[in-house]
């Protein structure tokens, strides 16, 4: 662990949902969804729960799990005389808010807002390079959405501070995760979200390669056996998704290797010196509860 105590500095208010978890992770709940993001892990989502699912359903084990923000620029370089990781060369410019292969990355600063929710900023891991941090900064803003009882709001940024000329180069189209989300290999079955409550079931085979969907509503779910669910709405997306399961059975255990894997998908091309932003929602329980929660957030979005 890379960590030292003071690279964190927690800024508590009042407020009767907030708590920091047995495990060290900072929590916010509103009795439906309990959502924790662990200052060790570079400030990631490592918990989410439900009412309907009171177990964790993030997957945790290792760096490039979790829920959390992944971004890619530059082009692909060769660095294993430097000790870059066999399987991953060449790489590109890979910023990992959790952390690179092998370690976990530094969070800098960790705050509460008067509504509750929790701002980060962390200095993300290159995923390539065991130990290495970003020439970056990724912050995000974690809230339960006002007025919903079932609905997590992330706000994701990412400030390139690359220097030009780097050994990347210059901008190149990459696609982007909005967010990066790893669920346990029990939400096993994957439907796209049509509108009008009408979900489609959709067949991917285990990877990776992952598999490629393109949700035309923006929400995508992974369900599990009884029906219980963790849906992604993210309509920065404009690209198709990558999604499917890794390894076998429907194991709800969140440090297993199998898992689940869903990552909205657009095209960026990221600068040396350049800032990139998305909003996503993660909306939770049974079809008929995700379906009416999207429809709302996209009427009022669309609104805005």
């Amino acid at each position: 662990m890379q960590v030292a105590p003071s690279s964190v500095v927690v800024v508590c208010l009042a407020w009767a949902g907030a708590v920091w978890a047995a495990d060290g992770s900072e929590q916010i709940d509103n009795g439906t969804v309990t959502v924790r993001i662990d200052p060790e892990k570079g400030g990631a989502i490592v918990w989410l729960s439900w009412r309907g699912h009171p177990g964790n359903a993030v997957n945790v084990h290792d760096p490039g799990r979790l829920i959390q923000q992944s971004y890619y620029a530059g082009r692909a370089v060769d660095r294993r005389p430097e000790a870059q990781h066999a399987a991953w060369s060449p790489w590109p410019w890979n910023p990992i808010q959790a952390g690179g292969v092998g370690s976990w990355a530094r969070m800098m600063r960790l705050e509460r807002t008067a509504d509750g929710g929790l701002v980060g900023e962390t200095a993300p891991r290159l995923w390539d390079m065991p130990d290495e941090e970003a020439d970056a900064v990724i912050r995000q803003v974690t809230r339960l959405e006002e007025g919903f009882g079932n609905v997590v709001s992330l706000e994701g940024e990412i400030e390139c501070r690359r220097h030009g000329g780097d050994r990347w180069g210059p901008p190149v189209p990459r696609h982007q995760e909005l967010p990066a989300c790893y669920l346990t290999r029990s939400f096993g079955t994957v439907k796209i979200y049509r509108g009008e409550g009408r979900w489609q079931e959709e067949r991917i085979p285990a990877g990776p390669p992952w598999g490629h969907v393109k949700p035309p509503r923006g929400t995508l779910g992974c369900f599990d056996a009884v029906g219980q669910g963790v849906a992604v709405f993210s309509p920065d997306a404009t690209e198709a998704w990558n999604v499917g399961p890794h390894g076998d059975g429907a194991s709800d255990d969140s440090s297993a290797d199998p898992c689940m894997h869903v990552a909205p998908i657009a095209t960026a091309s990221l600068g040396p010196r350049s800032v990139f932003r998305f909003r996503a929602w993660l909306v939770v329980g049974d079809e008929r509860a995700i379906a009416t929660a999207v429809d709302r957030l996209a009427a009022r979005d669309g609104s805005e």
